[in-house]
């Protein structure tokens, strides 16, 4: 290191925190030589935390090197109430420049500058942020240097937002008002975007903006968002404009969500008071057919064929399938399935659907070529398809080939080291901050190492993630779906009597291995558990239990989850993929569901579930019982077997159930080869 930046680096600690000592550069320890250095660091934050005073230093003292320390320093810095000084400030952007704790305490300083007007100091420590105020407020500090901002480039992006917007937003705002460049048009337009996202309130803030004489109409729009049953009621007395009309257009829309017969007769009221644009109408239309189409109402066919050309679009072509589906009209069904967009007819549910409709039709040898290219992809229709015609599963397996000197060069990455690190600590919001900022900084390729690395630490859930989100990765299915806790998942699973593949494919789809996950359902951990549940499964099965933070350890989430699977199967004669049903959907509605369509086969059964989370989770789940059964056994049970009829008794596989082969296709070797 040059002596001039030692010697900057000692007057900074001098002024800072002068027992750190060493270079943010130097070589970490291993993980396994990080002990001592992990319990001074903990320590050493427990008492920067406790308040004022230096105790926390004598902990300081050999954290030269730590991943963390730059952590440690921002809390000091950051301790007490008056923000840092500018000139600490700025050595710490120094010391660890390009870091998440620098960028941190860099957007918490500009925010500090915004809000007491110091655009002179904003514009000197401006970086481009994601940050949507302090895009705001770096416009505000243009303005301030005597710069104009322009409306297309720098004012819209911010402008045109369905959410409600930073109290640093307004004054741009104002600004651009008061500068003719937020025109009486341009705030309808927002107005309406806000609507169409049923976010009234929005609607109701951005109106303010608008001339006296429009309030009102404004007023309506949020009205009718917020309450249309209460305001739609009124709306035949309106006076027929076209503001009147955007009203009750948006209104109808969130009440054919709730109550698609009420939106119905409603518009059996007001469809010919008024003199809609077709936009309005198609709007409309739609939505009332594709609401009476998710109640599967008696009227929803007729609806789904009355849509005009315009008014349909992706959501009412996929419905008018499911609803002949559901009426067993197998002409409609392949005449629907026609009616599909190439986009959607090249999917795999939609072209499995129609060979097995072809085959309904006694068209077999029309179904045969679909069902062998569907056979083709490693996923949910594509095993159904294998059933069909006899095929072993195509699951092409892609090794994650990695190097010494790549992993060499993530290792040493200091984000990357800081995201391990916090995981460690089992500080996994921190870690996953870290790991997310590491991630933006790295080629494809180097991701994919990343999450080998991440795989080997057992951070599964970075692996999942990262790998399932681009199709040149979809094959790595080591990482994809790891075999963790084998000895764990496998014995419940077990002792429960439900099959081990799919009680690791409940884990996988609920929850990707993230053992803190917490969902906005109130469900915890690795299987997703409601507080509610846990406690009645803990109770008679004699298990720990105090509070829902219980639920992130996996020794009690998984036990307690697998018992509550099995007590679902035996709901449905344990029936895996309706007991998956119903672990998503709750009991209650798949009642519903199976006392509608009690006759129908699984595969239509599944595809006309109304819930778009719920047909998707199960379609999921049974696709992940496959490969975890490949990846448990080598060879698998058919998922045809794993899809018992409705009323038909279903056991786990035993150790001498009858497998099918697993084999990569030829054709798909080649075309890996040719990348």
């Amino acid at each position: 290191m040059p002596a001039f930046a030692r010697v900057t680096r000692s007057c900074v600690l001098a002024a800072l925190i002068a027992p750190l000592l060493g270079t943010p550069a130097a070589a970490a320890p291993s993980p396994h030589d990080r002990a001592d250095q992990r319990q001074h660091y903990l320590a050493a934050r427990a008492a920067v935390d406790k308040g004022p005073g230096d105790a926390w230093k004598k902990f300081a003292i050999d954290l030269d090197g730590y991943p963390l320390l730059p952590y440690l320093e921002l809390a000091v810095l950051k301790r007490g109430k008056a923000p840092p000084a500018r000139v600490q400030v700025e050595a710490f952007l120094r010391r660890w420049p390009d870091s998440l704790p620098a960028r941190d305490l860099r957007e918490s300083t500009l925010r500090e500058f915004a809000k007491n007007g110091d655009w002179a100091g904003f514009r000197l420590m401006w970086t481009d942020s994601q940050a949507r105020d302090l895009r705001c407020a770096w416009q505000r500090a243009r303005i301030a240097a005597g710069e104009k901002p322009v409306y297309k480039d720098d004012i819209e992006p911010l402008w045109m937002q369905p959410r409600p917007v930073p109290a640093t937003c307004e004054p741009l705002f104002d600004w651009a008002a008061a500068n003719g460049q937020l025109s009486t048009d341009v705030i309808w337009q927002r107005i309406e975007g806000a609507a169409a996202a049923a976010n009234p309130g929005t609607v109701r803030t951005i109106a303010a903006r608008l001339p006296a004489a429009d309030k009102a109409a404004a007023e309506r729009i949020a009205s009718s968002v917020d309450d249309p049953a209460t305001v739609l009621a009124k709306a035949a007395a309106w006076t027929d404009t076209p503001r009147t009309r955007d009203a009750i257009a948006f209104g109808m829309m969130r009440l054919a969500r709730r109550d698609s017969a009420a939106a119905e007769t409603r518009w059996a009221e007001l469809g010919d008071v008024f003199k809609w644009d077709p936009a309005q109408k198609h709007r409309i239309l739609n939505a009332i057919a594709v609401y009476r189409s998710t109640n599967y109402s008696d009227d929803a066919l007729a609806r789904l064929k009355a849509l005009p050309t315009e008014a349909a679009d992706d959501s009412s072509r996929e419905w008018h399938v499911r609803v002949a589906l559901a009426a067993q009209d197998w002409n409609e069904t392949l005449a629907a399935l026609d009616g599909m967009t190439p986009e959607q007819s090249a999917d795999a549910r939609w072209r499995y659907l129609r060979a097995r409709v072809l085959t309904k039709l006694g068209r077999k040898d029309e179904a045969a070529p679909i069902f062998a290219a569907v056979a083709g992809e490693a996923n949910f229709h594509g095993f159904l398809a294998a059933d069909w015609i006899g095929a072993p599963y195509a699951i092409c397996e892609l090794p994650l080939a990695t190097d010494k000197a790549t992993e060499a060069q993530l290792l040493a990455q200091p984000d990357l080291q800081r995201a391990f690190e916090f995981h460690t600590l089992g500080q996994l919001d921190a870690a996953r901050r870290e790991w997310d900022f590491a991630m933006t900084r790295l080629a494809p390729a180097q991701r994919a190492h990343a999450a080998d690395l991440a795989y080997r630490e057992e951070w599964y859930d970075r692996a999942v993630f990262l790998l399932s989100a681009s199709s040149d990765t979809q094959r790595h299915y080591e990482q994809r779906f790891p075999i963790a806790r084998k000895p764990r998942v496998t014995r419940e699973a077990r002792e429960a009597g439900i099959d081990p593949a799919w009680s690791y494919a409940i884990i996988r789809a609920e929850s990707a291995w993230m053992t803190d996950a917490r969902s906005h359902a109130d469900a915890y951990g690795l299987m997703q558990l409601l507080p509610g549940v846990a406690k009645q499964v803990a109770t008679r099965a004699g298990l720990p239990y105090a509070k829902p933070s219980d639920l992130f350890d996996p020794d009690l989430n998984i036990p307690l989850g697998t018992r509550f699977l099995a007590q679902m199967a035996g709901q449905y004669q344990g029936s895996p993929w309706l007991a998956s049903a119903a672990y998503n959907a709750g009991g209650r509605p798949v009642g519903r569901w199976i006392d509608a369509r009690a006759t129908f086969e699984p595969d239509f059964f599944i595809e006309t579930i109304p819930y778009k989370e719920t047909r998707e989770y199960v379609a999921r789940v049974l696709a992940f019982s496959v490969i975890y059964d490949w990846r448990l056994n080598g060879n698998v049970v058919p998922l045809a077997t794993r899809m018992p009829k409705i009323g038909q008794p279903y056991e786990a596989p035993k150790d001498d159930a009858q497998r099918k082969a697993v084999a990569c296709p030829a054709a798909a070797v080649a075309a890996t080869a040719s990348r």
